[in-house]
């Protein structure tokens, strides 16, 4: 799947940045075939436009979970998966353990396991899995998730 580079971002675009986007497209295939733009934000640590297939990124010291949420907005605006911020979180930490680099920014975690990710992550990846096949018949799987995520630490 091609990407297609703004002006600004090839201009500040580390190579671990290029590398870490064409290794995290790698786990996405409903994006095979269409042209991904990259472009830069300093606002934020991403964003995205489903609709255009764009996605903004800092051009330097990206998470994978940074790109990973940020493809996932694309996958959303396909419909694949539910909108929102934590569905994005839940969808990109149950992808693969690559996109568990760095704690999510919108679910609710406590403290204890953001301030300690690395030895949580797994976990947490793993209780992102569970939290989709959950979904398959308990519609408050957000919640069924944040519970188990407080549980992490007792």
């Amino acid at each position: 799947m091609p990407l297609r580079f703004t002006a600004p971002m090839q201009k500040r675009a580390a190579q671990r940045t290029i590398v870490r986007l064409h290794r995290a497209l790698l786990h996405f295939p409903e994006l095979q075939g269409r042209t991904i733009t990259v472009g830069y934000t300093r606002a934020h640590l991403g964003a995205a436009i489903p609709e255009d297939f764009i996605i903004r990124l800092r051009a330097r010291k990206v998470s994978y979970n940074t790109i990973g949420h940020e493809l996932m907005h694309l996958v959303q605006g396909l419909r694949l998966i539910p909108e929102g911020e934590k569905p994005c979180d839940i969808w990109t930490l149950a992808r693969n353990f690559l996109f568990c680099d760095e704690a999510p920014a919108y679910l609710t975690i406590p403290l204890e396991v953001r301030s300690q990710w690395s030895a949580y992550a797994g976990r947490v990846h793993e209780l992102c899995v569970q939290a989709i096949a959950v979904r398959e018949s308990y519609r408050n799987y957000i919640s069924w998730l944040e519970k188990e995520l407080q549980t992490l630490t007792s």
